[in-house]
């Protein structure tokens, strides 16, 4: 692929980061593109969804792992169809690793979206859907600076618009170099 656009961008952070409205504006931006939501795979577990908490069951885990499965074949396929994918979701610690590895499709950018927590949780506060449950801002940001690896382009987006914020990644977001 020639384009410079072209490929996969990962785009994760934790809820209320800003993922989704990142994600639709960087796809809107690029000539062929689409916006993959990996939260819809979950969202089709109808009968017998297994939720993430803070201590999470072997079916939780495997439901988790399986949505990023599907999620990452779903990115390829839009990517081999000659389309840019922007695929997002909350893919925290040892999952990105995961996730980045069932990805085939390259040049693949992986972005962090990582405003200040209480950015977070006033952008929480003021949207009508509520991600939390049983995790809290503060919980969720500590286990992300703690327990994720380092990879890709980490983004403190708390003072920066969303039109700002694209034009970071458009920038800035290198392809990763994966063995």
């Amino acid at each position: 692929m020639s384009d410079p656009d072209s490929g996969v961008y990962l785009i994760t952070g934790i809820q209320a980061a800003g993922k989704s409205t990142v994600a639709q504006a960087l796809a809107e931006r690029l000539p062929r593109s689409v916006h993959v939501r990996g939260d819809v795979f979950r969202r089709f577990v109808i009968g017998g969804r297994a939720e993430m908490s803070p201590d999470p069951s072997d079916e939780a885990l495997d439901q988790l792992r399986l949505r990023h499965r599907l999620a990452a074949r779903v990115a390829d396929d839009y990517a081999a169809a000659g389309f840019t994918v922007v695929l997002q979701d909350v893919v925290l610690g040892a999952m990105l690793p995961y996730l980045i590895g069932h990805i085939r499709t390259r040049p693949l950018r992986v972005v962090v979206l990582a405003p200040r927590p209480e950015v977070v949780a006033r952008r929480e506060a003021g949207r009508p859907k509520r991600a939390y449950g049983p995790f809290t801002v503060e919980d969720l940001d500590a286990g992300l600076h703690r327990d994720t690896p380092r990879l890709g382009l980490w983004l403190d987006t708390s003072d920066l618009t969303v039109e700002q914020t694209v034009d970071e990644i458009r920038t800035r977001a290198q392809p990763l170099v994966v063995d």
